[in-house]
């Protein structure tokens, strides 16, 4: 108790700045985890924890001296990047030393317009009051929610429980539906369940690998450097419109015209089929609907594709006959199969490929989509958005009976169907059934595709609330209320990476000022509510992962087997599905793929063929605008919106401090660009201006600019997969004009 007490002390003045409802919330022992006696109370140690950038999930050593951490290194000894690190993995700290990170709630004053410093109490009392008005005026379903794939799972699963069970609030969404919407819908469609089958050993056990709309080597270079160490010599194939790094370090790329990807494939079915190249045993054993599959792409053929993508006939033949010929084929797909206008379907032609040559199950094979943020795993499963906890479904009352049971909650609680998608809660906005907000550690004014509409969304909500580790990102520039939340290394929890690995996240920093971990925020919004009684088994994060470790249980996720923390750090981090049965196995096999019995997650245990017609984009190039605008990743030093990699100034160095755009040198001359000249770039939702860089990496008719920019998406044309309700970031119609 008295090291508790010390540790309180040091607790920053929320709680002699918080009102005595407040201060008696945050001085209770185990309600918010706050002063819990960390691991280790040796002021000068090395500890563990994992990455809070990416998907690739990797371990860094902290370095810790004071009891502060002061240096990092990369884990020689994780299974994930064996001692490797990125640029922003080895400038992971930096973002937490801002001097603009959000240190207090901020309350906008109605007549000033300006956010102005309020206590915890005063933020607090304001949110229950402005969202239980909209609620009472305009009904339940007029306030909304937005979060993330960048915090824990722990806080994802309270978040969607606090908002779905307790707020009466059923329509949430996270930013994972702009990356890996899509990857979700076609496994859930093939495989029965969102299952990435793949474990990261298949990027060194492959002799052909497949990288599709994926540009390895700058989004995700630990992978890449997995690939680097695979000793079969592999064929390294890239499909990207683009000549990328990952393209150039390849052995064959195949170019193809942006958003011919469906066409393309079902072309490489076709030769694959006509040929005899294909599994008839694992398909007739393990597979549903392939006739029907192998009719509809008999109109695909070689002269069809060719005219559509641009490949020749003889490159299509020799990609099919290098995927006949590999003994162990894997194929990897992203962002730029997943931000399409018909993605789910694209991606399961990818699928579609795997499954009719056998190539799944076993070590260097899959159907593996690469995952974009940290914790876009953790969120697919357990953010209570597009399922229900645990991948279970809404609408399945067993399902419901489970949820409830183990969080003993009442059932009639439960929503038995899912809310709106991210697009649609803007859309709902725009016609006035939304009018209540609550944006969760993501930058929509920033990363939203058609920013500008999504801006003018905000402007019309009666009132909007952005929790965030920063005050200065653009959407907190337009809130109602600011409320200031810890970051990475300043909390507790798991991230769950792209091949499923469960990886533990520490609490090794204080938050400055008044900051709170998210999940000590949804603690107090549960008790001003008044559910905060609902949530009592929530006392902690590591409390909370048990509770999901419970839901897990029979699910294909089930990890029932890890009760603890500190199971996870002493295995290395682990992979679902995990059971207790599965434990004693770790020592020997911590890297495990799906499907190795052939079996599948549909009721008869078989994978599908899915399929549907191509359709055109939803806005073609015309005379007006006769380019076409690619989005994507610019340096393997830039994430996301920057507002963390922006603070690091050596990651500021390694890339460009102004938005660019590449154009093809033979379009350049056309239009009389120069390098580095400023141009405008004009869709026909906005203009915006980029310094040009003339280069061959895009082709003639295609320009590219990195999504980092924010100017970048008050271009992008805001189309959605059918499906998935994915945007569709990766083609819109632009012209260029040196008239600025």
């Amino acid at each position: 108790m008295k090291l508790k007490s010390k540790l309180l002390k040091k607790i920053p003045s929320i709680v002699e700045h918080s009102g005595p409802k407040t201060r008696q919330l945050l001085r209770t022992p185990g309600k918010f985890g706050l002063g819990q006696v960390p691991r280790s109370i040796t002021p000068d140690y090395t500890t563990t924890m994992v990455c809070g950038f990416c998907s690739t999930g990797c371990s860094l050593n902290i370095h810790m001296k004071d009891g502060q951490p002061v240096n990092l290194t990369p884990d020689s000894n994780y299974p994930v990047n064996l001692g490797m690190a990125c640029p922003k993995g080895w400038e992971a700290l930096e973002p937490l030393k801002a001097k603009d990170r959000a240190t207090t709630p901020l309350l906008r004053n109605k007549q000033t317009g300006e956010l102005e410093e309020v206590s915890w109490q005063t933020a607090m009392h304001t949110f229950t009051d402005k969202f239980k008005a909209v609620q009472e005026e305009h009904g339940k379903e007029s306030v909304a929610f937005i979060s993330t794939g960048q915090i824990v799972t722990e806080e994802m699963a309270f978040l969607g429980s606090l908002t779905k069970f307790g707020m009466g609030i059923k329509h949430g969404d996270g930013n994972t539906r702009q990356c890996m919407a899509t990857a979700v819908v076609s496994y859930k469609q093939s495989f029965g369940f969102d299952a990435p089958p793949y474990s990261y050993q298949d990027f060194e056990q492959s002799d052909v690998i497949i990288l599709i709309g994926s540009n390895l080597c700058i989004a995700h270079p630990i992978m890449w450097q997995r690939i680097e160490q695979n000793k079969l010599n592999p064929k390294i194939i890239v499909i990207d419109p683009r000549t990328t790094e990952t393209a150039i370090a390849g052995t064959q790329h195949y170019p193809i015209m942006p958003k011919s990807d469906l066409t393309f494939f079902y072309g490489i079915a076709h030769i694959l089929i006509k040929n005899g190249w294909i599994d008839n045993d694992f398909i007739k054993s393990n597979t549903n609907e392939y006739d029907d599959f192998a009719t509809h792409v008999e109109k695909f053929t070689p002269e069809l594709v060719e005219k559509e993508s641009g490949i020749s006939i003889e490159q299509l033949e020799n990609l099919a006959r290098t995927i006949h010929e590999g003994k162990n084929v894997s194929f990897w797909w992203t962002m730029g199969v997943n931000q399409g206008h018909e993605a789910v379907r694209t991606a399961q032609s990818i699928i579609n490929l795997a499954l009719m040559t056998g190539n799944i199950g076993r070590p260097g094979t899959g159907a593996n989509s690469i995952t974009g943020q940290c914790n876009a795993m953790g969120s697919r499963l357990f953010s209570n958005t597009t399922n229900l906890l645990g991948g279970h479904a809404f609408d399945d009352p067993a399902a419901r009976t489970k949820v409830a049971n183990v969080l003993e909650i009442d059932e009639t609680c439960i929503p038995e169907e899912t809310g709106l998608a991210y697009d649609q809660i803007i859309d709902g906005i725009h016609n006035g059934t939304i009018k209540g907000l609550w944006v969760i550690a993501t930058n929509g004014s920033h990363s939203w595709i058609h920013q500008d509409r999504y801006n003018k969304a905000m402007k019309k909500l009666d009132f909007l609330v952005v929790q965030d580790m920063y005050s200065s990102i653009e959407n907190a520039e337009l809130a109602d209320l600011v409320l200031p939340a810890a970051g990475w290394a300043e909390k507790d929890g798991v991230f769950i990476n792209s091949e499923r690995r469960i990886g533990l996240v520490k609490k090794l920093a204080t938050a400055p000022g008044q900051a709170l971990s998210d999940f000590n925020i949804f603690k107090l919004v549960a008790q001003y509510w008044g559910c905060g009684e609902m949530f009592k088994k929530w006392s902690s994060p590591e409390a909370a992962f048990k509770i999901l470790s419970e839901l897990s249980s029979g699910q294909p996720c089930d990890f029932s087997g890890i009760q603890d923390y500190d199971l996870l750090e002493s295995n290395r981090g682990i992979q679902w599905p995990c059971t207790k049965d599965d434990i004693a196995g770790l020592t020997t096999n911590n890297e495990r793929r799906l499907f190795a019995d052939g079996k599948f997650y549909h009721q008869d245990s078989k994978a599908k063929f899915i399929f549907s017609d191509p359709v055109p984009v939803a806005e073609p190039t015309s005379n007006s605008f006769p380019l076409i605008l690619l989005t994507g990743r610019g340096t393997s030093a830039q994430w996301h919106t920057q507002s963390r990699t922006g603070k690091s100034e050596i990651l500021k160095k390694l890339y460009p401090e102004s938005v660019y755009i590449e154009i093809n040198p033979s379009d350049a001359a056309k239009l009389n660009i120069e390098p580095n000249q400023m141009v405008k770039i004009s869709s026909s939702r906005a203009s915006v201006q980029a310094t040009a860089y003339l280069s061959n990496s895009v082709q003639e008719g295609q320009t590219f600019m990195p999504m980092h920019y924010a100017k970048v998406n008050r271009l992008t044309q805001a189309s959605f997969d059918p499906y998935s309700r994915q945007p569709s970031y990766k083609f819109c119609a632009v012209n260029i004009s040196t008239t600025l």
